[in-house]
């Protein structure tokens, strides 16, 4: 399919505005890269703390010989989203160790929730969080003994804090493995209802406060189309997702599944795996571009002005607000999640969701299709559907792309 001409040309200007510093930024990344794995330029003291812990995978990594990665976490048991990334650093070990590499936890990053503090003070942290969270990320990396990164993040600011710093170490590989959203409860016309009914003195605290539980009343991303499920769509959109990966509840078998899958694509995206696939070779022109086009097509959340230009920055990409007018012009809303409608995301992504949209959109020459992602060159993979197979993610073509 020939790409539409707006597409075309909004890339084009993204890429000649951004020469400058995109060529400076891979030049970064290329003599980083050069340097092969960062542990072998490391003293046998740097080392020797950084393995200290680590039982019985110190061999593995004193060899150097086998895959490292590097967990950010922004784990905390207040956010309902990130609740179940609690012990996904003990089966990335186990899934590192099986498949003959080595994974430690690099660092936390902190995890506010808007939902808790919307319309109180904690909401003057809030945007500030994202260049915290860039920065401890970073931190946690810095130790350079890592050939891969693994970044566990839903909401608001942490996604794009946490890309902002893959893009800073963009000469590792990295991928975004998410948890995935809680289970519906009460439906969003009902928890309306019930606002609406307390707003002029009809129902109680008490029964408001009812409401309110039965909607958000597990672990997993809130349901609703905000900020965090926006991310997970530009995650996938943009090719640091394994396909179909963002809309699986937590404690389902699939999503252990495609933890396990991302854990062993980490390990193949190394130097020392089967390929390289360092992040500031996904993270270019046609990507963001993606995304944007993944925003519009979804109807995402307009934190995203704010957030994407950012990100794009720290990979020398440089987006203005013209890129979106432009691309908002020519892109289609293809979904009505709420608050844009009744549905939730769980109801989007039993109707197709985000792979049967990015089929269309390839289709319609609306999305760059030769990008580089964590499954390799092209975005077309993206329209195929995880299933469980035999305790394995595997993936099919959607019988509705059929």
């Amino acid at each position: 399919m020939t790409l539409h001409k707006t597409i075309q040309a909004v890339t084009d200007r993204i890429r000649a505005r951004s020469e400058t510093t995109r060529g400076d930024y891979l030049d970064r990344m290329a003599a980083a890269a050069a340097q092969g794995p960062r542990r072998a330029h490391l003293t046998c003291g740097n080392q020797a703390h950084a393995y200290a812990p680590m039982g019985e995978d110190k061999g593995a990594l004193a060899a150097t010989q086998a895959g490292n990665i590097g967990i950010i976490t922004a784990y905390n048991d207040m956010l309902s989203a990130h609740q179940p990334f609690e012990h996904y650093p003990d089966l990335i070990r186990k899934t590192a160790r099986k498949n003959g590499g080595t994974a430690q936890v690099a660092g936390g990053v902190p995890a506010m929730c808007d939902g808790v503090t919307q319309g109180q003070t904690g909401m003057e942290l809030s945007l500030f969080s994202r260049d915290v969270i860039a920065m401890a990320a970073g931190i946690g990396l810095s130790h350079n003994v890592f050939d891969s990164a693994i970044y566990l993040g839903v909401c608001d600011k942490i996604v794009p804090g946490l890309v902002i710093a893959a893009a800073t170490f963009g000469y590792i590989p990295g991928i975004f493995i998410p948890a995935g959203p809680m289970e519906s409860g009460l439906p969003n016309d009902e928890k309306a209802r019930v606002r609406q009914q307390f707003a002029i003195g009809e129902v109680g605290r008490e029964e408001l406060m009812a409401a309110e539980m039965a909607s958000y009343h597990g672990a997993g991303t809130c349901t609703f189309y905000g900020t965090a499920n926006t991310n997970q769509m530009l995650m996938e959109f943009m090719g640091l997702h394994l396909p179909g990966a963002s809309f699986v509840n937590p404690g389902e078998g699939l999503r252990t599944a495609l933890t396990v899958a991302g854990t062993e694509a980490a390990l193949n995206n190394t130097a020392l795996g089967d390929t390289y696939r360092p992040v500031s070779q996904i993270l270019d022109e046609k990507a963001f571009v993606n995304g944007l086009v993944g925003l519009m097509a979804t109807g995402g959340s307009t934190n995203l002005v704010l957030h994407l230009p950012a990100m794009a920055r720290a990979a020398g990409v440089i987006l203005d607000l013209q890129d979106f007018s432009d691309l908002s012009e020519v892109v289609p809303l293809m979904a009505k999640v709420y608050p844009n409608g009744l549905a939730d995301v769980n109801h989007f992504h039993a109707a197709g969701g985000l792979g049967f949209m990015i089929g269309e959109l390839l289709d319609a020459g609306l999305l760059h299709d030769d990008t580089q992602t964590v499954v390799g060159t092209g975005l077309r993979a993206y329209t195929q559907e995880p299933q469980l197979q035999d305790g394995r993610a595997v993936w099919v073509l959607s019988l509705i792309h059929i």
